[in-house]
C-alpha cells in the first residue's frame, strides 16, 4: 500500500512539473543529453513553419505535363520544384536528428537501477523534452497528411531527374538531393504518417540493441508516460489548470505518441487485455474532445499501430476505433 502511494505521489510530482513547470532545468547529470536534444528543438517550430506554409508547385507541374514540347513550361517547374525538394530534404534531415535526440533520451530515462516513475521524477527536463518531441512528431505528421502536394512535388522531381540523367542533361539540384539521398527520402514521404515510423523503428531499435536492458524499463517508461497523459486530460482537478487549448493539445498528442511506441516495442503491444496502457480509458479521452480536433489522432491510433487488429485486442476497443 504503501509503494502504491509513493508511486501516485510521484506520478502527481510529474504531473506537475512536466507540464507547469515548463522551464525545468536539467541537472548536471542530465545536462550532456538535455543540451544534445535542445539544439535539435530549437529547431522545431522552424520546421513546422516551413511545412505549414509548403503550398507546393501543382500548377507549374500541371502546365508542363500539359505542355511536354515546352521548354520554357519545363524550365520554369523545374525551377518551382528545386527549391521545394530542398525543404523536403531538410524535414527529412531533421527527421534523422530527431531520432538520433530520442535515442539519447530513451537511455537516460530507462537506465537502471531506477525505475520508469523515479526517472520520470528525478530527470523532469530529459522527460519534458521527450513528450516535446512527441508533439512535435504529431503535428508534423497532421500537417503532412493534408498536404498532398508533397508527394506530387517529390515525384515529379524523381520523373524528371531520371529523364534528365537519361538524356545527359546537366540537372541543376542533383547534387543537393542525388539519388541514393532520393530513394531514402521517397520512402520516408511515401509513409502516411513519416515521423511517427521513425521513431518507431528508432524505438524499437533501441529496445533490440540493448538486450541487457529489460524491455519493461523502455515499455513501463510509455505507459507511464500514457498514464500521466490520460489522468491529466480525465482528472477536473488537473483539467481545470489548463489555462489554454494548446495544453490539452500537447497530452493528446504526447499520450497518442507514447500508446503508438509502446505498440510498435511491446511484444503483445498497447491493446491486448495485459497491455499497461488503459487504452479504453485513452480512446474515451480522445473521443470526449471536439471531434474535428482529434479526428487526425484518432487516425493515427487506426493506422500507424502494429496490434490493433491482432485477435487479442478486444472488439470493444476495435469498435471504440471504427
Amino acid at each position: 500500500m504503501v509503494c502504491l502511494l509513493n508511486s501516485i505521489l510521484l506520478l502527481n510530482i510529474y504531473i506537475f512539473n512536466m507540464f507547469y513547470c515548463l522551464d525545468a532545468q536539467p541537472t548536471e547529470s542530465e545536462k550532456e543529453i538535455y543540451n544534445q536534444v535542445n539544439v535539435v528543438l530549437k529547431d522545431a517550430e522552424g520546421i513546422l513553419e516551413d511545412l505549414q506554409s509548403y503550398r507546393g508547385a501543382g500548377h507549374e507541374i500541371r502546365e508542363a505535363i500539359q505542355h511536354p514540347s515546352d521548354e520554357k513550361l519545363q524550365e520554369k517547374a523545374w525551377g518551382a520544384v528545386v527549391p521545394l525538394v530542398g525543404k523536403l530534404k531538410k524535414f527529412y534531415e531533421f527527421s534523422q536528428r530527431l531520432e538520433a535526440g530520442l535515442r539519447g533520451l530513451l537511455g537516460a530515462l530507462t537506465s537502471t537501477p531506477y525505475s520508469p516513475t523515479q526517472h520520470l521524477e528525478r530527470e523532469q527536463a530529459l522527460a519534458k523534452q521527450f513528450a516535446e518531441i512527441l508533439h512535435f512528431t504529431l503535428r508534423f505528421d497532421e500537417l503532412k497528411m493534408t498536404n498532398p502536394a508533397i508527394q506530387n512535388d517529390f515525384s515529379y522531381y524523381r520523373r524528371t531527374l531520371s529523364r534528365m540523367r537519361i538524356n545527359n542533361v546537366p540537372a541543376e539540384g542533383e547534387n543537393e538531393v542525388n539519388n541514393e539521398l532520393a530513394n531514402r527520402m521517397s520512402l520516408f514521404y511515401a509513409e502516411a504518417t513519416p515521423m511517427l515510423k521513425t521513431l518507431s523503428d528508432a524505438t524499437t531499435k533501441f529496445v533490440s540493441e540493448n538486450k541487457n536492458l529489460p524491455i519493461e524499463n523502455t515499455t513501463d517508461c510509455l505507459s507511464t508516460m500514457a498514464s500521466v497523459c490520460r489522468v491529466m486530460l480525465e482528472t477536473p482537478e488537473y483539467r481545470s489548470r489548463f489555462t489554454n487549448e494548446e495544453t490539452v493539445s500537447f497530452c493528446l498528442r504526447v499520450m497518442v505518441g507514447v500508446i503508438i511506441l509502446y505498440d510498435h516495442v511491446h511484444p503483445v503491444g498497447a491493446f491486448a487485455k495485459t497491455s499497461k496502457i488503459d487504452m479504453k480509458g485513452c480512446i474515451k479521452v480522445l473521443k470526449d474532445q471536439p471531434p474535428n480536433s482529434v479526428e487526425g489522432l484518432l487516425n493515427a491510433l487506426r493506422y500507424t499501430t502494429k496490434h490493433l487488429n491482432d485477435e487479442t485486442t478486444s472488439k470493444q476497443i476495435k469498435s471504440m476505433l471504427q
